[in-house]
């Protein structure tokens, strides 16, 4: 009769992270709700035109990253 091999450590992945990996998921978080913010304010700044998220996301995201 074969017998079944013991799982070590946590292998449910519905359970929460360590708490370093939650405050480095909500620091992401927060990141990327900055540069929303930010691609949003230089898409008023342009005059509220479509056609150039791209640029505004990556103005943002250097600007709040760098």
């Amino acid at each position: 009769m074969a017998s079944k091999a013991k799982t070590v450590g946590n292998t449910d992945t519905t359970q929460p992270g360590t708490a370093v990996e939650e405050r480095e998921r909500l620091l992401h978080s927060t990141r990327e709700q900055e540069i929303r913010n930010r691609a949003y304010d230089i898409y008023l700044q342009r005059g509220a035109q479509p056609g150039n998220e791209v640029e505004d996301w990556l103005q943002a995201e250097h600007e709040i990253i760098t």
